[in-house]
C-alpha cells in the first residue's frame, strides 16, 4: 500500500517564521494521527522560496520547473495544510498568489486544514471570512477547526494560550487525519483500449 502524502503550504515571510512553525506543528500533529493507520510522507512548501517563480507565472502563464513540482506536489497529496499569515484582515497576496496558479480544479474533493497566524487575536476572523471562502470556492474540503495563532499563544511555561493553541492543533490534525482516511481511493486509470470491431461485435444480438 501507498504512503499517504500530506502537503503543507507555508506562506511566511520571513526566516524563522512563525507561520512555518504552526505549519510545522500541524503537520507533525497530522502525521501522528496518519501514522495509527499508514505510513505517511510529509512534505512543506515554503512560499518565500517561490515567490519570483510566482509572480513570473502570473504574467506568463508558465511556472517554472520548481513551482510547477510545487503544484504538483500539493495537488496530489491526500491531504493539505494552508497556512498564512494575515495582512491587512486577510490572507497574504503570496498566498492567494500561489493558489491562484493552480487550476481551480484540482483540489475538488481534497481534505484542507486552514490556518492563520498574526500579531492580535483580533484577526482570527480571517480565517472564517477570506481563507474558507476561497477553499470552498475551489471545492475542497475544509475541516471544521481552523487554527489561529496570535503572537501570545507562543509564550513559554505552559500557559492556558499555549495549551489552548496545542488542543486547536490537535483537534484540527484529528479532523483532517480522518477526512483523509475516509476519503475514497482514486480509481485506477484504464490502459486497455478495446478495439472498435470488438465494441460493435458485442452490441450483436
Amino acid at each position: 500500500m501507498q504512503p499517504l502524502k500530506l502537503v503543507a503550504v507555508s506562506a511566511g515571510l520571513s526566516q524563522p517564521s512563525s507561520t512555518r512553525l504552526l505549519a510545522d506543528r500541524l503537520t507533525e500533529a497530522a502525521r501522528r494521527h496518519l501514522a495509527e493507520e499508514r505510513a505517511t510522507e510529509v512534505r512543506v512548501v515554503e512560499l518565500r522560496d517561490l515567490a519570483t517563480d510566482i509572480a513570473n507565472t502570473m504574467v506568463t502563464g508558465f511556472p517554472g520547473a520548481a513551482l510547477r513540482e510545487a503544484i504538483e506536489a500539493v495537488t496530489e497529496a491526500d491531504g493539505v495544510i494552508a497556512v498564512t499569515p494575515i495582512f491587512t484582515a486577510s490572507y497574504s497576496g503570496l498566498f492567494k498568489s500561489f493558489f491562484d496558479v493552480i487550476d481551480n480544479t484540482a483540489l475538488a474533493g481534497k481534505p484542507v486544514l486552514i490556518a492563520a497566524t498574526g500579531g492580535t487575536a483580533r484577526h482570527s476572523l480571517a480565517l472564517e471570512h477570506a481563507l474558507r471562502p476561497l477553499f470552498a470556492y475551489l471545492r475542497a474540503i475544509v475541516v471544521p477547526t481552523a487554527v489561529y495563532a496570535a503572537s501570545e499563544d507562543w509564550g513559554t511555561g505552559g500557559d492556558d494560550r499555549t495549551e489552548g493553541l496545542a488542543t486547536r492543533v490537535s483537534r484540527a490534525a484529528e479532523e483532517l487525519a480522518d477526512l483523509v482516511l475516509r476519503r475514497p481511493a482514486a480509481a485506477e486509470p484504464i490502459d486497455a483500449v478495446i478495439p472498435f470491431e470488438q465494441q460493435l461485435a458485442a452490441l450483436r444480438p
